[in-house]
């Protein structure tokens, strides 16, 4: 007998953050907290599972309430009464329901329904997440810590604060500077030379700009360049891998396998930086690693600042398909507050991967109901 969805539910919750961080500002550059939407899908048998949307306006059109809106006047009514263990189903019906343009539409928005699908079925099973994939796991993953600051007075207190933590490894942000971008990884390298530097541009260099801060950023100890250009910008970013000065990696500009796989076949990228959130869920995510492995590329585990369901998400699947590089997963750097029974733990820059059901993790659902501190 096939169980099918009951009940699709959302609740909006805003995490507070500290310090800054360019993505997580409001309007005007006001504090805006980290929203998400969390979804709760009930089967006809009475399972739970848990998921986590996590849009992020000042990277994506994706807002906390086209979010919720979406799930609730389009996707929930298109899913309730559809097997629970039928996943391309269900997918083609999200993609029915919510069409595409260059590639899937609304993707943030889709991967809380994906995320809590995964934990329902692995409720219902009794599998972990590692078990309904076939694959080994392990306990703890490394983390990168984000330097992300206006000033060099600034970065030297971010990175001591980051060591403090027990953090042995950095991503950068840069762009649209080189001069101040050379000299804030020479301070990162210079104060951590054992250390994995990760430089993220967010599509802020133009070609021009691109081409020749690459083999500047290569001499001071950048190990890979991600998203140096505009998502669109496709030409240039054909140049920056055959130039070859670092491994060129995308992010903003994969969504979906299909222009991933045109995009490798174009010879326009060396790698990716993953994110669970970006590319609609852990179903699409999985697909992506295992063509990115099949082509003998690149690629490092990101976030969008994930809070609870959706980090454990991303630590759940970087965990089982053996990342090798520091995880550039920063929501325990900037935010406050959890809406689990048992938070997540970060220890001396390692994270612990839930081992629960699921997607490990118990929400409290008391706690959604109430504003986090």
């Amino acid at each position: 007998m096939s169980i099918r969805i009951a009940a699709i539910e959302t609740f909006p919750v805003v995490y507070p953050t500290r310090g800054w961080f360019k993505f997580l500002e409001g309007p005007k550059g006001r504090p805006g907290g980290r929203p998400s939407v969390v979804v709760r899908i009930t089967a006809d048998n009475g399972a739970v599972g848990w998921g986590q949307s996590v849009p992020l306006h000042r990277w994506s059109y994706e807002t906390l309430e086209t979010v919720q809106t979406t799930i609730e006047h389009y996707l929930a009514p298109e899913l309730i009464g559809l097997d629970v263990f039928d996943p391309e189903a269900i997918q083609a019906a999200m993609n029915r329901i919510i069409a595409p343009s260059f590639s899937t539409g609304q993707p943030i928005c889709k991967a809380g329904m994906d995320l809590a699908l995964f934990d329902l079925r692995g409720r219902i099973t009794g599998q972990t997440a590692a078990q309904q994939w076939g694959r080994p796991t392990r306990e703890r993953l490394t983390l990168s810590w984000t330097v992300n600051v206006r000033t060099l007075a600034e970065a030297e207190q971010t990175i001591a604060e980051g060591l403090a933590a027990g953090y042995r490894h950095f991503n950068v942000k840069v762009a649209p500077d080189p001069r101040f971008d050379l000299e804030l990884c020479r301070l990162v390298k210079r104060l951590v030379p054992e250390g994995f530097l990760w430089a993220d541009a967010n599509g802020g260099y133009d070609e021009a700009t691109a081409l020749e801060v690459a083999p500047r950023l290569a001499d001071v100890g950048v190990a890979v360049l991600e998203q140096p250009l505009p998502a669109a910008r496709l030409t240039g970013y054909r140049r920056l891998r055959q130039q070859g000065a670092l491994p060129i990696l995308m992010d903003e500009g994969i969504v979906s396998s299909v222009e991933l796989e045109e995009f490798i076949r174009l010879g326009l990228l060396d790698g990716v930086a993953m994110k669970v959130a970006r590319c609609g869920g852990l179903t699409e995510a999985r697909r992506q690693i295992q063509l990115l492995e099949a082509s003998g590329l690149l690629w490092l585990g990101s976030g969008l600042t994930d809070p609870d369901l959706s980090l454990a998400a991303c630590l759940q699947l970087y965990a089982a398909h053996g990342l090798q590089r520091p995880a550039a997963l920063n929501g325990p750097q900037f935010l406050q507050g959890s809406i689990l029974k048992q938070p997540i733990r970060v220890e001396s820059g390692e994270a612990r991967v839930p081992q629960g059901p699921g997607l490990g993790v118990e929400v409290d659902p008391d706690r959604l109901r109430q504003p986090l501190v």
